[in-house]
């Protein structure tokens, strides 16, 4: 669907108790707008409320899993409504499909879909309430203008409130959101400023606004005990004693079904706390049939990769041109393999989910990235209409691509209804780790051919991952614009696949967290078997004019969406531009100490990363500096925040390589908590220098696009400072040590 507001969507206006008004986006058929209907309830669709004494409260439409999204979005009212942020108060509203669109959170998406319908919905607001100044002044609209939540009469001299232009402005027609007027982006005054998160205080007082924190009247406390091995069902549970433990309410077997996404089968237990709930799960005892999936192991996989490697291809997925005629013709043949383990989410909070099940209406408090594709779930799995569902969107301690699942949700639906009683459902940490969707693991057979001058002239790539003939598993695809796809004549990518009973879904940058490691690594690779540096060897490869991606041709005039592909002239001024930042080239490094670089496109987002690294010659690796470059677009909503989020991106990147690595023995995860999957500590942290280079194009997220290249900048450091190439991860398997 598109993300522009049509002449269709309209913006209704209502008076509220006290003078104030409301003002909200709303989307109809063509049909339904034209027929007549009763004055609309206040509370229908809001994004604005201005109460008289001038405080004017923004609804944040977007689930908030530490993005910074529910700041992000009343920004963007906020400024073209014309208001002083001081003004502003913030309210999550719930999921309503009927009266917002793309209400959502993953793919770094907000920014694209939200920088133009946002503004709009300001702007609106701001029309009408100098429509109301010159009603109530009776002069012309075009001698007013807007300033600080004031409408002012430069003639006159004079200036009124907002708050005390409320009630008039409910009765004034509102304006097409399609063609109402937008600052030039010279008179932002909030949007492109620093705007501290409107949860910190909240967050760092340890206010209750997690969903672990939800608290019901009537509430119980659930606990859900499935297989180990992923989709296993219960045979028998010793369930009669369990209920006569004490505080226990309900203990019962569920039959589950064997969609992974959805409600799998296993031993609900209901009681009067969390810690009896958890008693009486140390005393359960299950006997499982834990089906097909307890064959596999990543040993198995393993093996099994090696082994396809030595076949044709399953698929392919590009070719260009005749690669193995290019290899034939090569005055040199350089070839690696590489892999990456499968991951965990590893977010702090657990999966936790309240529910209410009354009347044959469920609602839910449910810390949801995806709460629309939740609603389906449920009414599908337990026979509810989706307008009997109701969904409170509460602050995530954390996302990265877990909570676009909804597992935790219709589990504790199900609970609820067969409690009776309102449901807190708590993971344990342990849980979280045994069935996560996990970002599958992956192996790369790669092949590059130089000609006699050194350059890059064919490619082809053996991919090796997980599905069936038909599909990838979720999040283990390789698309066809892979680089450097696009910009050789020859070039092939191909896959094979073996069947997978894990789990797995999207982790933070999906795809991109894993290719970018195994690609732009071998690059680098590659430029060293040609003696060139390995930046300049990047320049001359995105010099070369590539073939166009799918879709229209990119622009570059503002306000224009970007491209989805990669775009080598933006490539080229991050890199350039992280180059003259890091002092690339410039620096005399002593053995054991080195810098690498690497570079992505993901997530319309362009990112080039250096990072500086010191190797003790008995391989203790130390992290000096990462400097990164990129390029969003035009503006820059919220420079504190998306710095955090470069940072965060990195950091959590580095994390990953250091020490993390999910592995799987007969079908269950082996990893179980943080001593055995090691995030990055304070101690550990490592300085991250960000800049912007500023295109003239619509602005995109922030989530996700520099983590992809953090990880090969700081694997082709090492090589740069020890001549060991790493072709695996995590790094903590490695012996870094030189003599």
């Amino acid at each position: 669907m598109s993300t522009e507001l049509s002449r269709r969507a309209f913006l209704r206006a209502s008076a509220l108790a006290g003078g104030g008004v409301l003002l909200s986006s709303f989307w109809e058929p063509v049909e339904a707008a034209t027929k007549a209907r009763p004055a609309p309830a206040p509370v229908l669709n809001a994004f604005i409320r201005i109460q008289p004494d001038g405080v004017v409260t923004i609804a944040s439409k977007n689930p908030e899993i530490g993005q910074g999204v529910k700041t992000m979005l009343p920004m963007l009212i906020a400024d073209e409504l014309d208001v002083e942020w001081k003004q502003v108060r913030v309210e999550q509203v719930d999921f309503d499909s009927k009266r917002y669109e793309n209400q959502w959170s993953g793919g770094s998406a907000a920014t694209h879909n939200n920088w133009l319908p946002m503004r709009r919905v300001g702007a609106a607001g701001r029309a009408m309430l100098v429509a109301a100044a010159a009603k109530t002044w009776k002069v012309p609209e075009s001698e007013l203008t807007t300033s600080k939540g004031k409408v002012l009469h430069g003639k006159t001299g004079r200036s009124i409130g907002y708050g005390k232009l409320a009630a008039t402005a409910a009765t004034v027609a509102p304006p097409d959101l399609a063609t109402v007027k937008l600052k030039d982006p010279s008179q932002f005054t909030i949007i492109g400023t620093s705007v501290p998160g409107v949860d910190n205080h909240a967050i760092v007082t340890g206010k209750p606004i997690f969903g672990i924190d939800v608290t019901v009247p009537g509430m119980k406390f659930a606990t859900f005990v499935k297989c180990p091995v992923f989709a296993g069902k219960v045979k028998s549970a010793n369930l009669d004693r369990i209920r006569g433990m004490p505080g226990v309410h309900k203990a019962f077997a569920v039959e589950g079904g064997s969609d992974l996404e959805g409600l799998l089968g296993g031993v609900a237990i209901v009681a009067d706390s969390f810690w009896q709930a958890q008693t009486a799960r140390r005393a359960l005892e299950v006997t499982w049939d834990e089906g097909e999936t307890a064959k596999q192991g990543t040993a198995a996989f393993d093996t099994r990769a090696a082994a396809l490697f030595k076949e044709p291809p399953h698929r392919s997925i590009r070719k260009d041109g005749d690669v193995k005629a290019a290899l034939s013709k090569a005055a040199k043949v350089v070839t690696a393999e590489y892999r990456y383990p499968f991951l965990s989410h590893a977010q702090l909070e657990p999966q936790n989910c309240t529910a209410h099940f009354a009347n044959g209406k469920i609602t839910f408090w449910a810390p949801t990235q995806t709460p629309e594709d939740g609603r389906e779930m449920v009414a599908k799995v337990m026979g509810i209409k989706e307008d009997d569902i109701t969904i409170h969107l509460i602050r995530a301690g954390g996302g990265f691509g877990r909570r676009l699942n909804n597992d935790y949700m219709v589990e504790a639906g199900w609970i609820a209804r067969e409690a009776g009683v309102p449901v807190k459902l708590v993971w344990t940490r342990e849980d979280d780790f045994a069935h996560d969707f996990f970002r599958p693991g992956g192996y790369h057979s790669f092949t590059a051919g130089l000609d006699a001058s050194g350059k890059l002239t064919c490619f082809r790539d053996h991919f090796i991952s997980f599905g069936t003939e038909k599909d990838f598993a979720p999040s283990a695809a390789m698309g066809p614009a892979e680089f450097p796809a696009r910009f050789l004549s020859d070039l092939a990518l191909d896959a094979s696949v073996m069947p997978l009973g894990v789990p797995t879904g999207a982790l933070r940058a999906p795809r991109s967290n894993a290719l970018c490691f195994a690609f732009q690594s071998f690059l680098d690779e590659v430029a060293h078997a040609t003696a060139k540096d390995p930046l300049e060897f990047h320049r001359a490869l995105l010099s070369v004019t590539p073939s166009p991606p799918p879709g229209p041709p990119p622009t570059a005039k503002p306000g224009t969406p970007p491209s989805p592909a990669l775009d080598p002239a933006r490539m080229l001024g991050v890199l350039d531009l992280v180059a003259e930042k890091s002092g690339w080239g410039k620096k005399k490094l002593a053995r054991g100490s080195g810098m690498g670089v690497a570079f992505y496109f993901s997530h319309r987002g362009h990112f080039a990363e250096v990072a500086q690294v010191t190797v003790s010659k008995k391989g203790e690796l130390t992290i000096e500096k990462v400097w990164v470059a990129g390029d969003i677009g035009s503006t820059v909503i919220n420079p504190t925040n998306a710095e955090n989020q470069i940072q965060g991106a990195v950091l959590d990147g580095i994390s990953e390589a250091l020490g993390q690595e999910m592995t799987f023995e007969k079908g269950r995860a082996v990893q179980s908590n943080f001593h055995q999957y090691p995030l990055l500590r304070i101690n550990q942290s490592i300085p991250v220098e960000v800049h912007f280079r500023k295109t003239d194009f619509s602005p995109t997220g922030l989530g996700e696009p520099a983590l992809p290249p953090a990880i090969p900048a700081v694997t082709n450091a090492i090589f740069a400072a020890t001549g060991k190439r790493v072709r695996s991860l995590p790094l903590s398997k490695h012996d870094l040590s030189w003599a």
